[in-house]
């Protein structure tokens, strides 16, 4: 008798996940959530390539001037920097964002086979991922920007000579 009601979860557990259109519909709910996810990698390779860039550029900068042959070189140090930085947050939150959408799928196949209501934690997770998206995107924005100032201010000494 006692086997028979610890196996009774389990059976039951084994009911719920044995249903193809049931187990079809998760798929499908999880579909947005997952190229969400492929989109957070494919964006997260252009940040991570443009931190990689400026982290060469600082040490080629810092290589010159131990050697003593960096000079007007120097001054691009605080912009690449702060150019760090930013990508560096940025890569850092979009991998939080792919973390947590990552919980989202999860929680949404837990959810079709537990009888607790995770509807809320999943919608929790969400707002949680589209934060740190949000985030991590504005963060790039914003080292972006700073390239794009430094560019600019280059371009108007090149046309002041």
């Amino acid at each position: 008798m006692l086997e028979f009601l610890a196996a009774t979860p389990a059976i039951d557990l084994l009911e719920r996940t044995s249903s193809t259109a049931q187990v079809q519909h998760v798929v499908q709910l999880s579909l947005a959530p997952a190229f969400l996810l492929a989109a957070i990698g494919a964006v997260m390779n252009v940040m991570t390539n443009r931190l990689i860039w400026v982290a060469n550029k600082i040490e080629k900068i810092v290589a010159a001037d131990e050697e003593g042959r960096a000079g007007i070189l120097l001054e691009e140090l605080p912009a690449l920097e702060k150019r760090r930085v930013y990508a560096q947050r940025a890569v850092m939150l979009s991998t939080a964002a792919a973390l947590t959408i990552s919980i989202v799928i999860v929680l949404l196949f837990v959810s079709a086979f537990v009888r607790t209501p995770l509807g809320t934690l999943v919608a929790l997770a969400w707002i949680v991922t589209m934060s740190f998206l949000v985030a991590g995107l504005a963060s790039f924005l914003m080292e972006t920007r700073t390239a794009a100032k430094r560019n600019l201010e280059r371009m108007r000494r090149r046309k002041a000579r």
